[in-house]
């Protein structure tokens, strides 16, 4: 039983600090509020080495200083959206972690689509490819019969058969 208890709470001990924070506490603003906007901020900015985590999450060094950067902006008195915008001004909209629905990212919302489309059309094609060929040949008798010789030929090949068998 203790050891059951024991796994339990290994696992949640585990499953907890998967959902720490990579912010240090050097980092930290003395602020309380300037500190949530900037972890609110800093939630939806991505981190270009990991790609697929938040700069919040992220250790990475480029994050961290990222964060720093997210920090001074809103000390400077940056709105959340100023500074949203001068880190994309920065790197891209690659930078956010849900990118901005305009031409330019067509690509980012439809990609994913159109492969799919793609795939199941080229399915389509093969099965429908692979089931007009065996409906056509079951079906032709053409093909499948010898042509009918004539009385000429019919002769020259009784006259050879029977040299094959004298």
């Amino acid at each position: 039983m203790s050891i059951r208890i024991f796994l339990a709470s290994f696992v949640m001990v585990l499953s907890l600090t998967s959902l720490s924070f990579a912010v240090e506490p050097g980092e930290m603003l003395d602020d309380p509020v300037l500190e949530s906007r900037a972890r609110e901020v800093s939630a939806g900015l991505r981190c270009v080495v990991c790609q697929n985590q938040s700069i919040d999450e992220s250790n990475a060094e480029l994050a961290r200083d990222m964060r720093i950067l997210v920090r001074d902006r809103l000390l400077k008195g940056d709105s959340n959206q100023d500074v949203l915008d001068y880190m994309v001004s920065r790197y891209g909209d690659f930078v956010l972690l849900e990118p901005p629905f305009k031409m330019a990212t067509y690509f980012l919302w439809f990609g994913p689509l159109l492969f799919v489309a793609i795939g199941c059309g080229a399915v389509f094609l093969i099965f429908r490819k692979k089931k007009s060929q065996t409906d056509v040949a079951p079906n032709n008798t053409a093909q499948t019969k010898a042509p009918s010789l004539s009385k000429d030929e019919q002769h020259r090949l009784e006259k050879l058969l029977n040299e094959d068998e004298d």
